[in-house]
């Protein structure tokens, strides 16, 4: 269906239902979307999660009839995959994920964004040579039009790969792994944004060699790096950043500097930056700041103004970078 989430044009939801696992999952819209979901009838809402984790309507299921649907948009477009679920989460079988995968691969004409807060799982699969030459070769080859088609490219050139990223713990526990995936293009979305977050460690491309394994030899590959002469170059890296504050009524205030930081840290590194929304509360001018919603902060001062009012600019402009891959794609 199509979306107002601002970087992508539609979503699709073949699996539904999740359960929370930081604090960024603390008010999760789609926990609240299914309840009411539920309770207007939908069909793909009526399995309960653990209310302890989960909730009304919001319990893992996947839905075979919903695979299809790519499959019958004429026009190419860019799909956020699982608005509504996490298609890593343990309960969504290792079988259906071939499925889905599958689709995206029959349909090279749509840019797919698939967006998890398990990238361990999601490693392990995608890195799995037996899934691979198995189960998904399986579902990959099967055209659901006709005749059997090619073996597909690994990976898939259309679908981008991400991990969500709410503070620096999120950050060290969740980056290193979507790095040893394997994608076209890996993102990082980081919204709700929660603290501040050192992106260093995985946005630069070259290190010194005094930073690790001085008896490494040339051309060895470590955690993702490869010594080349003097220096450690990164084989896997960041290609998309996108940031954002928290929508709702229970949102929290994320503070200007931490959106800053990360900008500026893509903008050195070369990564396009995405700045979504400041969420509920709005930066303010403290010459004319004034009501009872207003937040101090170092440095600043945030009113509540709701997610509408507050916008989407930060220091004067929008911040709408994509991945060069995505320019490429709607030019054809």
């Amino acid at each position: 269906m199509t979306t107002a989430i601002e970087w992508t044009e539609e979503t699709w939801n073949p699996t539904t239902g999740c359960d929370r696992i930081s604090a960024g999952c603390d008010n999760c819209y789609a926990l609240t979307l299914a309840k009411r979901l539920k309770g207007m009838g939908s069909a793909k809402y009526q399995t309960d999660g653990d209310p302890r984790t989960s909730g009304p309507g919001f319990g893992v299921a996947v839905h075979a009839d919903a695979l299809r649907l790519p499959l019958t948009w004429r026009r190419p477009r860019t799909v956020f995959v699982n608005s509504m679920s996490d298609l890593f989460h343990a309960r969504v079988p290792r079988e259906f994920v071939a499925k889905v995968f599958g689709v995206m691969a029959a349909t090279p004409q749509h840019t797919y964004q698939v967006l998890t807060k398990r990238p361990e799982r999601m490693a392990r699969i995608l890195n799995d040579l037996a899934w691979r030459s198995s189960v998904y070769l399986r579902e990959s080859t099967l055209d659901l039009r006709g005749p059997a088609r090619d073996i597909p490219p690994w990976p898939l050139p259309n679908v981008w790969l991400g991990t969500s990223v709410e503070d620096q713990a999120t950050a060290d526990r969740r980056i290193p792994a979507l790095l040893e995936t394997p994608a076209a293009v890996r993102f990082l979305s980081c919204e709700p944004l929660l603290g501040p977050v050192d992106l260093g460690a995985y946005l630069d491309q070259r290190r010194p060699v005094t930073d690790r394994h001085l008896d490494a030899p040339d051309g060895a590959v470590v955690n993702g790096m490869e010594r080349v002469g003097d220096t450690w170059e990164r084989l896997a890296r960041i290609d998309w950043l996108i940031a954002g504050g928290e929508s709702g009524h229970r949102a929290r205030p994320m503070q200007p500097d931490w959106a800053r930081a990360l900008r500026d840290q893509c903008t050195g590194a070369g990564v396009p930056f995405f700045f979504k929304q400041w969420g509920e509360f709005a930066p303010m001018d403290p010459k004319v700041a004034t009501g009872k919603e207003i937040r101090a902060y170092p440095g600043a001062l945030l009113r509540k103004a709701g997610k509408k009012l507050a916008g989407r600019e930060l220091d004067g402009r929008t911040w709408d970078e994509m991945p060069a891959v995505h320019a490429e794609a709607a030019a054809r």
